[in-house]
């Protein structure tokens, strides 16, 4: 992450302030404001409740009738040229989990204030900057990624998803043995990662399930928690610990810095800020999550980047299409008819 990022939260932590930070996937650059300096026409931010986003808004953005959702779709046949990439170095020994993701572009007849205002998810975050820097977007993210809570550090690495009204959805994404695997490694990752920053890291939670609400129904994700002990003096590093952590092994996969590489290969368009960070520090306390679930404007109209986990037993059209299950908005049907 670019040293001046890390001190700029290192500073605010060391002030005691209170503040957001919102940092990219390749953590060289970012979006860092003292909450008390936020105004609402630059940045909308809901992190569990702790929001800057009234309720009269939601008024000023009621929905249509219906609401039209459709997907440009990817060809199967562009997604297997960048799945077979990260296949082929698996085969080789460079890697042995790859998160691989994808930009696709959307009809919608929602503005990027609207999916904010109406949608579901533990952390939600409109930002209305450029563009052209990627920083025109709203996320919905499911995914935890840091929490600092007395003294201690907490990480919710999220692997496995499943369509919930499909039969004995539970148990079948519980037997699934890629799934499964895909998940542990993961979550050997992450202790690594934490113990750069932490003492007597552990698993207090493995492979636990949770129900997303989508506009196409209900999907299963299954998380772990892992926590560790910080220093006593921890406030004064904020930057340095949340730079250990990035780029998030949620979304890379391992080894990590190869891994990275083997994306940056595959995929052949910029993440920008999709699968980065977006956090606030608050008392002392960490709250933040992977910025996945996310819907950017650019100069094409609006755009989904979704993405999932490779391993060597993946099969490519099932990751095809458990991508394009991804691409929804957290709107429900009871919403919609408001």
């Amino acid at each position: 992450m670019k040293q001046e990022i890390i001190n700029n939260i290192n500073l605010l932590g060391k002030e005691g302030s209170h503040f957001l930070f919102v940092i990219n996937y390749d953590g060289d650059d970012a979006y860092i404001r003292r909450l008390k300096d936020i105004e609402p026409e630059e940045c909308l931010y809901d992190f569990e409740g702790m929001s800057n986003a009234g309720n009269t808004a939601i008024d000023r953005h009621a929905l249509p009738s219906a609401i039209r959702w459709d997907i440009n779709a990817p060809t199967y046949e562009s997604y297997e040229r960048s799945f077979n990439i990260v296949k082929g170095n698996m085969l080789a020994g460079n890697s042995y989990l790859a998160n691989l993701t994808c930009k696709v572009h959307v009809s919608c007849n929602l503005t990027l204030e609207d999916i904010f205002h109406h949608s579901k998810g533990k952390y939600k975050l409109l930002l209305r900057g450029d563009e052209n820097r990627g920083r025109r977007f709203v996320c919905f993210s499911p995914e935890s990624f840091l929490r600092i809570k007395d003294g201690r550090i907490y990480s919710y690495p999220m692997k496995g998803t499943i369509d919930a009204s499909l039969p004995n959805a539970r148990q079948e994404l519980m037997d699934d043995k890629k799934e499964a695997a895909e998940h542990a490694t993961i979550v050997d990752l992450i202790r690594n990662d934490l113990s750069r920053v932490a003492s007597g890291v552990r698993v207090d939670r493995y492979r636990y399930i949770e129900t997303l609400h989508t506009n196409k129904g209900d999907i299963l994700q299954t998380s772990s928690e892992i926590s560790g002990l910080l220093p006593h003096d921890y406030h004064l590093h904020l930057g340095d610990i949340i730079a250990a952590q990035l780029p998030a092994g949620s979304i890379t996969g391992a080894p990590k810095k190869k891994t990275v590489e083997i994306i940056h290969e595959a995929e052949n368009y910029h993440r920008e800020y999709y699968t980065g960070v977006m956090g606030i520090y608050s008392d002392g306390c960490l709250n933040s999550a992977v910025m996945i679930r996310f819907v950017e404007q650019d100069s094409l109209g609006m755009a989904f980047k979704a993405g999932g986990g490779i391993t060597a037993q993946s099969c490519c059209r099932k990751e095809y299409e458990e991508v394009l299950q991804k691409i929804y908005l957290p709107i429900t049907a009871e919403k919609q008819k408001q």
